[in-house]
């Protein structure tokens, strides 16, 4: 059996990874990190929680899709111990991207590295349209 599915790619590494494969009426969205198109990094926690996000609004917007269409989501954060100290920032920044307490699922794990050092975090997405 095979899917049907729609690939969106964008960003610096668009050769190698899909932004958001769409399979049915489910838009599965790579992790997000906080780097712009041109490769910028903001320096907080808050700041990249703010571009990761903008970068999911801009997968969602393939399919004509917003993010009230998100169900679930993943945090990877390089350190639990700054969200901690950052959660107001961080999570008034995911609220604010939703434009209200988001409602769906969410998973917060702590890893050891993301792609560059400089990343703090990535959000991984999984909407349904």
């Amino acid at each position: 059996m095979t899917n049907s599915k729609e690939v969106f790619r964008s960003g610096p590494y668009a050769d190698f990874m899909a932004q958001g494969v769409k399979v049915g009426s489910i838009l599965y969205i790579s992790g997000q990190v906080g780097m712009d198109a041109a490769g910028s990094i903001p320096a907080t926690m808050a700041e990249q929680t703010v571009q990761a996000y903008a970068n999911i609004r801009a997968v969602l917007a393939e399919v004509g899709a917003s993010m009230d269409n998100i169900v679930d989501e993943t945090f990877l954060v390089t350190s639990v111990e700054e969200t901690h100290e950052n959660l107001e920032a961080v999570f008034g920044a995911r609220a604010e991207a939703y434009g209200k307490i988001p409602e769906v699922t969410q998973t917060l794990i702590g890893v050891a590295g993301l792609l560059l050092p400089e990343l703090k975090l990535e959000i991984k997405c999984i909407a349904h349209l």
